[in-house]
């Protein structure tokens, strides 16, 4: 997957007009819920609004069955993100059957991401959520290249036969000062054909998918 990974923020620096940029790691922080709701909300509790982009794999046995789904949410007064907004990002392949490659990660154009107590005594600049909710395969790493992150999945994500539950990501996330905006992502994957384009409507957000080399 090293090669993948590589590929993928090359793709994404040259594809988002990044010039120049260094591979920044970014802290990961795994972690369960509804704890990490806390840091959103002082019940523990967030109201969420969320959209649904559509993955036109090829070669899969029904439409619309993979996808790349984002949840925006607001830090209550009271909370370490208080005035910030949360974002959390979940790729899904649990309806997709047939054959359609795998995907190896999400790259998006972020902007300046916030370091908050996701976990006991530990900031964080991202947060993964491993137990509590829904999902199977958490993250490898997390890379900064100038405005854009590159989020590297744990082990590809693959159409493999049959629909299967377990087939997604966990929900992985993190916040910013900012609300959300139009900004650009990329998906990259494995399989053919060589590459895929597409676009969704996620709270004005444009996103394209890309194979890697």
């Amino acid at each position: 997957m090293r090669t993948l990974r590589v590929a993928a923020g090359a793709v994404a620096v040259l594809a988002l007009g990044v010039a120049a940029a260094r591979a920044q790691p970014l802290t990961v922080a795994e972690v369960n819920a509804p704890a990490i709701h806390c840091v959103f909300h002082p019940a523990c509790i967030i109201t969420v609004s969320d959209t649904v982009g559509f993955i036109p794999l090829p070669f899969l046995a029904a439409p619309n069955a993979a996808f790349l789904q984002s949840r925006t949410f607001s830090g209550a007064a009271g909370t370490p993100a208080a005035g910030r907004a949360g974002y959390m990002y979940r790729i899904s392949l649990t309806q997709a059957s047939g054959s359609g490659g795998c995907l190896g990660g999400l790259v998006l154009n972020f902007g300046p991401a916030l370091k908050l107590p996701y976990a006991p005594d530990k900031l964080a600049d991202v947060f993964v959520i491993t137990s509590g909710g829904i999902g199977s395969i958490g993250l490898k790493s997390a890379e900064r290249f100038g405005e854009v992150i590159e989020f590297d999945l744990a082990k590809p994500l693959c159409v493999e036969g049959a629909p299967n539950l377990a087939n997604t990501t966990f929900f992985f996330g993190l916040a910013a000062d900012t609300p959300s905006r139009a900004t650009s992502a990329q998906i990259f994957s494995s399989g053919n054909p060589p590459s895929i384009a597409w676009t969704r409507a996620c709270r004005a957000i444009e996103v394209a998918v890309v194979h890697s080399k």
